[in-house]
């Protein structure tokens, strides 16, 4: 295929950006000398993790609007139109032959843009609630490539195309048996343990309860990898010195995350689209805590579709305080609950989704 060019946009939050770096790669692997580049919103991460990757990245002024406080959304309108006129900008210096949109504030100015010059356009959604973004953006789509069943509700029904969630690679190719990988963290090989992921910048909710549950945590025969986030990272490292847990290893970031997803028994965590994904495809029991500060509630409506097949437990945000980590607990030790709460989310997973993904964005561009 000629020398194809490929405009990628959205981020925010890892979820957001580690599909988008796997759709790139997938690219890059079927037509190594396509050209791709990214458009994602300024002081967001996106900006340092996307040149981290090797690829080039330019941010719009673009922010979310504020539905606390209305008068500051002066401002967001007014980002919001130099942003439109950046990306009109952008579209015109790179000239793409397909616009890739993964969700993300600097989506929808990007994809909007494109679409009014009749350049195709391809959105991924990756939760089971269609943000508003995407739902205006779908009319004018070639494909609306999604993860869940169901979004025919949103989406014209013969736009859509079933094809899971792009997630780390790294995470699905752990050669360690479960023993080995616990060792890693300086843990019991054969204790039961469990990993509770805080999120990049830190959930307040999960990390609260699991300090709050410390006492409990280490009279029980349970181990914790905690990854607190690095907003946490201070006030949980002073409850380790305070406490001197023997059981509970805690770090801001996991950077070996296939070695801990190996290591635990269970996994407590928010809902994101890409954690559940990960979480499916590697067959793991989880406890998941949607967190409430989310556009729409779409993370309860994500663990909500685990949780209606029996494929994972759910605990809100409101009522963590009191039950979360006696449920940790409970549930860790349950041999049955655990056996099939594993078996029924790997039925969930889809698999293979950046070829499936990268095949309809050649498909697109073929036909233009």
């Amino acid at each position: 295929m000629k020398n194809i060019r490929v405009l990628i946009s959205g981020g925010g939050t890892g979820g957001h950006i580690f599909p988008a770096l796997s759709i790139a790669n997938g690219i890059k692997e079927r037509c190594p000398e396509a050209e791709i580049l990214f458009v994602g919103a300024e002081n967001r991460m996106e900006m340092e993790k996307v040149p981290a990757a090797g690829y080039k990245i330019i941010g719009l002024p673009v922010s979310g609007f504020d539905r606390r406080n209305l008068l500051r959304n002066f401002k967001v309108v007014y980002r919001l139109l130099k942003s439109m006129r950046l990306a009109n900008k952008i579209l015109r210096d790179f000239r793409p032959d397909i616009a890739v949109g993964v969700g993300g504030y600097a989506s929808g100015p990007m994809l909007k843009a494109a679409q009014k010059k009749g350049i195709p356009t391809l959105i991924q959604e990756q939760n089971s609630y269609a943000g508003v973004t995407n739902k205006l953006l779908a009319q004018k789509a070639q494909a609306i490539c999604v993860a869940y069943e169901g979004l025919e509700r949103f989406f014209p029904a013969d736009k859509i195309v079933l094809t899971g969630n792009p997630v780390r690679q790294a995470i699905l190719n752990c050669k360690l048996t479960p023993q080995e990988a616990r060792r890693k963290f300086g843990l019991d090989p054969e204790k039961r343990t469990v990993l509770v992921v805080g999120g990049s910048l830190g959930a307040r909710t999960v990390n609260e309860c699991i300090a709050g549950g410390m006492d409990r945590i280490m009279a029980s025969d349970v181990q914790l990898i905690w990854q607190t986030g690095k907003l946490y990272d201070g006030a949980a490292r002073e409850l380790m010195v305070a406490k001197k847990p023997g059981n509970v290893v805690q770090m801001a970031f996991v950077t070996n995350m296939d070695e801990a997803y190996r290591a635990v028994d269970l996994v407590v965590s928010r809902a994101g689209a890409s954690s559940i994904s990960e979480l499916q495809l590697l067959g793991k029991a989880s406890l998941l805590v949607p967190s409430p500060n989310v556009a729409e509630d779409h993370q309860t409506k994500n663990a909500m579709a685990l949780v209606e097949r029996g494929a994972a437990v759910m605990v809100r945000d409101a009522e963590a305080g009191e039950k979360l980590v006696d449920e940790m607990l409970s549930l860790v030790a349950d041999d049955k609950r655990l056996a099939d709460l594993s078996e029924n989310i790997s039925k969930m997973a889809l698999r293979n989704s950046v070829e499936v993904i990268t095949d309809k964005v050649f498909e697109i561009i073929g036909k233009k």
